[in-house]
């Protein structure tokens, strides 16, 4: 199963090129995630649709996304080819990494037409009659989305996806080169780890390793949005703390020569669709600058690394996990471990 993501800014011409695809790819179908926004604004409260600006900005959204990209293909097979605008490369992790983790393999591929193209294709574009506030809003929305891409286009999104300049290629044209860079391999699977949604409550460990300044080292998964700790779910009949140091040096090839010490152990309730379950979070020690200037990033897990200080973290990391950071440090000041329970410590 497989689905071919068309990316590019407003006007790029996805839409009409993925129509014009799903005749030469065979056994290909038409998912449009607009559709499920448009869905979204029959079942959410007016009150939350207003709190955002984009469709994808809600978490509920990219969920959907995910399954019903995999819930087509399970019932259809073959291809499935999304047009959509994907510019926040957060957004990205999360609906590439589930559908990897449901073993959808991402063809990604950019239409790049000028920008000079794009907005000749924005002030002619036809809009359904009785839009709020007219037809000037909704075409300076989508002006206003050139900037966010061209900031994607110098730094993530070229490297990430497969680019076709659509500038003066029809819908067909451009639904051709994207056939054959599909067909000959030059638009390849991305290269995302695939971790299977757990069916359960996991255990996971982390391991904490610091420089000589004693900031902290932070990794940037490839499959999954927001930074996190070296580390990874305990495999069945696995200690906990081998399991950090295992984690620790497939993601970065640092060796730890002692098991680590635990500072926090803390429960994560379950959000649904998560399961949750225990974080345990050891100290790794502090590594020389050799060791430090020596740190391995294989390309399917990890996007980069960072060393950063307590402050620093707070600004990456999401809400909770910088709350079992912040009581890992303090842990690790007293000489004792804490119980936490979603960040909060407890006894």
């Amino acid at each position: 199963m497989t689905v071919v993501w068309i990316n590019g800014a407003f006007g790029a011409g996805k839409t009409t090129a993925a129509r014009e695809l799903i005749d030469l790819i065979p056994n290909s179908t038409l998912f449009d995630p607009e559709d499920v926004g448009a869905a979204l604004t029959h079942l959410l409260p007016p009150k939350r649709l207003a709190e955002v600006g984009d469709f994808q900005d809600l978490p509920i959204w990219r969920r959907l996304v995910i399954d019903t990209a995999a819930a087509l293909l399970g019932e259809l097979g073959g291809t499935l080819v999304v047009p959509m605008t994907l510019l926040r490369q957060e957004y990205r992790d999360e609906i590439f990494g589930g559908l990897a983790a449901r073993r959808i393999a991402v063809r990604h591929v950019l239409l790049t037409p000028a920008e000079t193209i794009l907005r000749e294709r924005i002030a002619g574009r036809d809009l359904p009659t009785g839009l709020p506030d007219g037809e000037t809003r909704v075409r300076q929305w989508s002006y206003d989305n050139i900037e966010p891409y061209r900031a994607a286009l110098g730094g993530w999104l070229t490297a990430d996806a497969h680019p076709v300049d659509s500038s003066d290629l029809t819908p067909y044209e451009t639904a051709l080169r994207i056939a054959e860079a599909v067909g000959s391999g030059a638009a390849a699977a991305c290269d995302i780890v695939q971790t299977p949604e757990p069916g359960a409550e996991t255990l996971a460990a982390g391991v904490l390793l610091f420089d000589e300044r004693d900031r902290v080292l932070l990794v940037d998964p490839t499959y999954k949005p927001g930074w996190e700790f070296p580390g990874g779910v305990v495999e069945p009949g696995e200690a906990p703390a081998r399991a950090g140091m295992r984690e620790v040096e497939e993601e970065t090839g640092v060796r730890l020569a002692d098991v680590p010490r635990l500072l926090v152990v803390d429960w994560e309730r379950p959000t649904p669709p998560g399961y949750g379950g225990l974080r345990l979070l050891f100290d790794g020690g502090r590594l020389d600058s050799a060791a430090a200037e020596g740190l391995l990033l294989p390309g399917p897990e990890l996007r980069g690394w960072r060393f950063v200080t307590e402050e620093e973290a707070a600004g990456l990391l999401p809400p909770v996990r910088y709350e079992r950071l912040r009581w890992a440090l303090r842990a690790r000041e007293r000489g004792a471990a804490l119980y936490l329970e979603a960040g909060v410590p407890l006894g």
